[in-house]
């Protein structure tokens, strides 16, 4: 875990190194999932369930590939009560949030008589990549199929991989929540391509969302263009900025909660006192005595940890901006204030109640966000991911006479001709 502290000589340098320095050390797989793909567009369900069965110990064919009704009403009679209510209380609070975002038409007539709109509708289908096995993760199940069924996408198809041909209950009982019922058993960077380009089993969509390894990532960018895709997603990040009214351990906690997504991942905390920041680092390593996934948790902070040190709050906004964090938590007792100084973050967690982790599950705004300081210029996923806007233009003979001739003018001055003509003539008549 590094430690900055704002009065040293050498803070610029080390923050700049902070701000650059995590980059996922891993090889490319643009070569062997530009194969993939490939294999997928020109031989469809055979390529899929050959390469399924190889990587996930499976034994699918193409009549197999989808996963059936009673199935899925199998695995979800495997869910607790208990689990099923917060699954329900989680996506409620997530419709509701998205329902409110919704778009209204635009429609209005201008001064020169123009009649001009703008309209939005939903995207036809949309594919959900949920990854399978140890990173089953329900609850981005409802982050990403929710605002779509919100927005009025019709079609959801939803891939999953099953390892050794498990299904993880609880995946498929977010999935029957949340209104999706199309869903194959399958992974990867074949999974993305059979959702891009179509097989004859899997009918193609229009945009794919969802998280994934390096090989869905790649798969991903590579169909990007042939149809939308929501981001690349790097490592989990938070920042919190905390005072020392807050207690070390709930700090601390908070700093493993981003550690223990994986060994990228990156907490960082911004604090105006050396002896909190000193209390809270050693209340981390208390708690990592015991974390379950404390491995996980213990490289992530090693090797991308960080305190930093300011000399007072007014100091951290740079900070944080420069940072532009996936997730901040602003443990201060006036944190308004200090958010309204903010122009980078994906989302924010405002006051010493409110975890990132509320956010995660049942906060009700969406916790697919923008990493790797993409916050600068992406924002999270919402409704707008599954709408598209069409404009429109409405002009009578006297409308067109009043902006006619100005158009007309600057085709002639671009050298398109016939564009000039294409209102002239209608004037002439």
């Amino acid at each position: 875990m590094k430690r900055l502290h704002v009065a040293d000589s050498r803070f610029t340098a080390d923050f700049d190194a902070l701000v650059s320095g995590r980059t996922a050390e891993e090889m490319s797989v643009a070569a062997p999932v530009a194969d993939i793909l490939s294999r997928v567009r020109q031989e469809g369900d055979a390529a899929v369930c050959e390469l399924t069965n190889r990587f996930d110990r499976t034994d699918i064919t193409p009549d197999t590939l989808r996963i059936t009704a009673a199935e899925i009403d199998a695995a979800c009679a495997q869910v607790e009560p208990e689990l099923l209510e917060a699954l329900d209380l989680a996506a409620s609070r997530i419709e509701a949030f998205h329902a409110a975002q919704m778009p209204l038409d635009l429609e209005f007539t201008d001064a020169q008589g123009l009649r001009l709109g703008m309209r939005w509708t939903a995207l036809d289908a949309v594919g959900l990549y949920v990854p399978g096995g140890k990173a089953a993760y329900p609850s981005s199940v409802l982050m990403n199929a929710i605002p779509a069924r919100v927005a009025g996408v019709q079609r959801l198809a939803m891939c999953v991989p099953t390892p050794g041909g498990a299904l993880n209950p609880l995946v498929m009982a977010a999935a029957r929540r949340a209104g999706v019922d199309e869903i194959y058993r399958i992974g990867g960077a074949q999974a993305v391509g059979a959702l891009a380009y179509g097989t004859p089993t899997i009918a193609a969509v229009d945009r794919i969302v969802g998280p994934g390894n390096a090989y869905v990532a790649e798969a991903k960018r590579q169909v990007f263009g042939h149809v939308g895709i929501d981001s690349i997603a790097g490592p989990s990040e938070v920042v919190l900025v905390a005072d020392s009214g807050n207690a070390p351990r709930l700090v601390a906690l908070d700093l493993l909660a981003q550690a223990e997504h994986d060994e990228l991942a990156q907490s960082i905390l911004i604090t105006d006192s050396d002896d909190f920041a000193t209390a809270v680092a050693e209340a981390v390593e208390t708690e990592l005595q015991t974390l379950p996934r404390a491995d996980i948790a213990r490289a992530s902070w090693r090797d991308h940890g960080a305190i930093i040190v300011v000399r007072d709050f007014a100091e951290a906004v740079a900070l944080v901006d420069r940072l532009a964090p996936e997730h901040l938590e602003i443990l201060l007792d006036d944190p308004d204030s200090f958010y309204a100084q903010i122009r980078h973050a994906g989302a924010v967690f405002l006051g010493r109640y409110c975890p990132e982790a509320v956010g995660d599950y049942v906060g009700g705004p969406n916790h697919v966000l923008p990493t790797s300081r993409t916050a600068r210029f992406a924002s999270g996923l919402s409704v707008f991911d599954f709408l598209k806007r069409t404009t429109s233009i409405a002009a009578s003979r006297a409308a067109l006479a009043q902006v006619g001739p100005a158009g007309a003018l600057l085709a002639r001055a671009e050298g398109l001709h016939a564009h000039a003509m294409s209102i002239e003539a209608r004037l002439a008549d």
